[in-house]
């Protein structure tokens, strides 16, 4: 693992101390040992367990449906349907509303019908037997083809494209340059069409939440989710219940990666409460989370590149379209802005669309749409660049975007895609020889990074210590990497600050933690609220030496008299803090600017195929990654080797199983594999660093990029050893040796 650093930044301090270590991360010791509080562990007095009653089919018309066998059960208290709610418009949380609990139409296999809750689950279970629903079935839509169809079932009759229904519901276009003129003057022109499949995002945790509606006074919820004010949001709006009504306190998350960006049973559990008059607590099953939780988008791609014989690309065609589910959701915009960005290309020409289908509603999946866009460009490139018989990383270098560049999304500042390519290029990895039957690829991903409403405060104790609060959900060490950029500023040790996520009542509306945005925005509010801090610190100074408070410097911890070099640390102004003004606080909230500080990642990897059975084994892989600045280098490092795992999984063994009756066929981890630490070689990482001069700590953002390159690398990997481009995902046996056998069918049956 390497670290490669490129230019400094302003900060509070003129010298880090903080910043780029490893400290121990507080919230480890709880989780290791079990003391954690996750969903799951949320407990009230008279609590109630409700249970949801899914779909058989997997798209059909509501005709009824009987509750009163369920009513009728000793110990059952409430059971709701879709009837129970207020019928919202279309669109936005109606659509979620529908998603929760089918309401018309059922929409996919699995999509719930009713609830109910009781004493226990297992009288919870009796009662989701003794409903009746009564439907008309119809056929279902599994595929973006079938979706796509002039003669094609309708999913959504309200939804037209020129007039008549339809199942698309997006297209957009961006475009720039003369695309025919383009191509006119390329030397060797690459078209290929690509697949990817239904998949999981693969969190451990299944949701879980409790909810305790009150008539009278505050209702809560308890929910592991991304963001407890966006699902406060949506279900006070569900449950026609104002905002200050509800309370969403925040538990640990086990794992989400996009998933859990939205309600799932929230809504359903305070109706529940509401009816019964007791708290309720609902747990999605394993199977409930495949069959009905919110999966990563399936596409289709068609890409079109030309280059002229010096390398230099000339014209880009891409045509992009994503499977959303039952209901709008598909990641269409984060594939329009990803694909083919990492490259300065004069004309080009991005088409996409996104399709109803009978399946769950999609959610993110780390950096939602660029991984599959980016599977199809980069492929292409991969084979122009052995058309053009060039070095793929050399062919990169000569058309990479750099500083200045004019893109879609603007003119770039400092970015770091060219020292990310020069580091793969330099590295021992690339230097290494390859076996027989070994194949190695390289592949360069894109991610605009997230910003958003995010808020901070922080208050000062008598002894000196900080206490940090956010809105901002801890997913993967957020907190102590916000402890360390206040630490940082303030100069006091980071174990001297306590970071915590707060409910919805104790600090400044915050957004969803996705689309890599919390280190970012959140981390430019905590900086922004600690230097409130120190402003108020200096002033306190100032006035007890009876100097202005511009006047006063503040230097490692301590405000810093100008005329006689006095020094007041830290704590000895907050100790007499009520003294001298009251207690020392601070908050910032914000809307940060998404894109400004966009991500580049490289990715190397080198795998080995069996001739015999088609069989993909990785040897190597190596991941190098422009971070801005690493706050927390454990932190950033796992993130680039987590998404680099996430990836070669669903390049090679990932995908839903769906029957001809839109029934998924291997809902659990036992039939959808993904990798065991047994598959893996070690991940290597290289640190890029090329700071953000819009982050107070030159921050881009680390959870999004790594997931993007590895879907190409691994196939073009996988299609550099066998001589076959593979252009369907999974990299799975039966696919690879089937290519095989249709590329050398001799060869392959000897």
């Amino acid at each position: 693992m390497g670290a490669i650093a490129n230019g400094g930044m302003n900060m509070g301090n003129a010298e880090i101390s903080i910043i780029g270590q490893r400290p121990v991360r507080p919230d480890g010791v709880d989780k290791v040992t079990g003391q954690a509080n996750f969903g799951a562990d949320f407990t009230l007095p008279r609590m109630l367990h409700g249970q949801v009653l899914r779909s058989d089919c997997a798209h059909a018309r509501i005709i009824s449906i009987d509750t009163t066998g369920a009513e009728r059960i000793d110990g059952v208290k409430a059971v709701v349907t879709g009837q129970d709610f207020a019928h919202l418009d279309y669109g936005g949380v109606g659509d979620l509303a529908r998603d929760n609990l089918a309401i018309e139409k059922i929409l996919f296999h699995g999509h719930a019908v009713a609830a109910v809750a009781a004493t226990s689950r297992a009288i919870a279970g009796e009662a989701l037997r003794a409903i009746k629903v009564h439907y008309e079935a119809l056929p279902p839509v599994m595929t973006i083809d079938d979706a796509m169809k002039e003669d094609a079932v309708i999913l959504h009759e309200h939804n037209l494209v020129d007039g008549k229904p339809s199942n698309i519901f997006q297209q957009v276009q961006r475009s720039n340059g003369d695309i025919e003129k383009g191509f006119s003057e390329a030397d060797e022109i690459v078209e290929l069409e690509f697949t990817t499949p239904t998949v999981h995002q693969g969190y451990i945790e299944p949701p879980v939440c409790l909810a305790n509606y009150r008539e009278q006074g505050q209702s809560t919820l308890w929910s592991a989710s991304q963001g407890h004010f966006p699902l406060r949001d949506t279900v006070a709006r569900m449950m026609q219940m104002s905002q200050a009504d509800l309370r969403v306190t925040p538990a640990e998350v086990g794992g989400a990666f996009g998933g859990k960006t939205a309600a799932y049973q929230e809504a359903i559990a305070m109706m529940l409460s509401k009816k019964s008059g007791r708290p309720v607590q609902m747990r999605m099953t394993r199977e409930d989370v495949f069959r009905a939780g919110g999966p990563g988008a399936a596409s289709k791609t068609k890409v079109k590149v030309g280059a002229r014989a010096d390398g230099s690309i000339t014209a880009a065609k891409v045509w992009l379209a994503f499977d959303s589910g039952a209901f709008p959701g598909a990641p269409l915009g984060g594939a329009m802005g990803s694909v083919l960005t990492a490259y300065d290309i004069p004309n080009v020409l991005v088409q996409g669309c996104a399709v109803y289908v009978n399946k769950p509603k999609v959610r993110a999946y780390r950096g939602p749409g660029a991984p599959q866009a980016t599977f199809a460009a980069e492929s292409v490139l991969d084979e122009l660049a052995q058309r053009l018989a060039m070095d793929p990383i050399e062919f990169r270098l000569k058309n990479a975007v750099r500083d200045g560049t004019d893109s879609h999304r603007g003119r770039f500042r400092r970015i770091g895609l060219i020292d990310c390519l020069k580091a793969a290029k330099a590295s021992a990895h690339y230097q290494a020889s390859l076996k027989a039957n070994e194949g190695r690829a390289v592949a360069a991903g894109y991610w605009h990074n997230g910003a958003g409403v995010s808020s901070a405060s922080i208050h000062m104790n008598s002894d000196g210590t900080a206490a940090l609060a956010t809105g901002s959900v801890d997913l993967s060490g957020t907190r102590i990497a916000l402890a360390m950029m206040a630490a940082e500023e303030l100069g006091i040790p980071v174990t001297q600050v306590s970071s915590v996520v707060a409910d919805t009542e104790s600090v400044g509306y915050s957004n969803n933690s996705a689309g890599s945005r919390t280190i970012n925005a959140t981390g430019q509010a905590v900086v922004e609220a600690t230097r409130d801090v120190i402003d108020q610190m200096k002033q306190r100074a100032a006035s007890g030496w009876n100097v202005a408070p511009d006047q006063v410097s503040w230097q490692d911890g301590a405000a810093v008299n100008p005329v006689s070099g006095e020094r007041l640390t830290v704590a000895e102004i907050c100790r007499d803090a009520n003294a001298t003004g009251g207690p020392i606080g601070g908050r910032y909230s914000h809307n940060a600017v998404p894109g400004l500080g966009p991500s580049f990642a490289v990715h190397l990897c080198d795998v080995a195929v069996d001739p015999d059975t088609g069989k993909v084994s990785l040897v190597r892989y190596t991941t190098i990654q422009d971070v801005g600045r690493a706050i927390h280098r454990d932190a950033v490092e796992g993130q680039m080797q987590g998404g680099a795992v996430q990836g070669i999984g669903w390049a090679l063994n990932e995908e839903f199983v769906y029957s001809d009756a839109g029934v998924l066929e291997n809902p659990g981890f036992l039939d959808y594999r993904i990798p065991l630490a047994s598959d893996l070689p070690m991940i290597d990482t290289i640190v890029v660093e090329v700071p953000n001069e819009l982050h107070p700590y030159g921050v881009r953002g680390a959870g999004e990029a790594p997931i993007i390159p590895p879907l190409a690398a691994v196939a073009c990997a996988v299609s550099n050893a066998i001589g076959v481009r593979i252009t369907e995902l999974p990299c799975s046996p039966p696919r690879v040796l089937a290519a095989m056998q249709q590329a050398q069918p001799d060869k392959v049956n000897q």
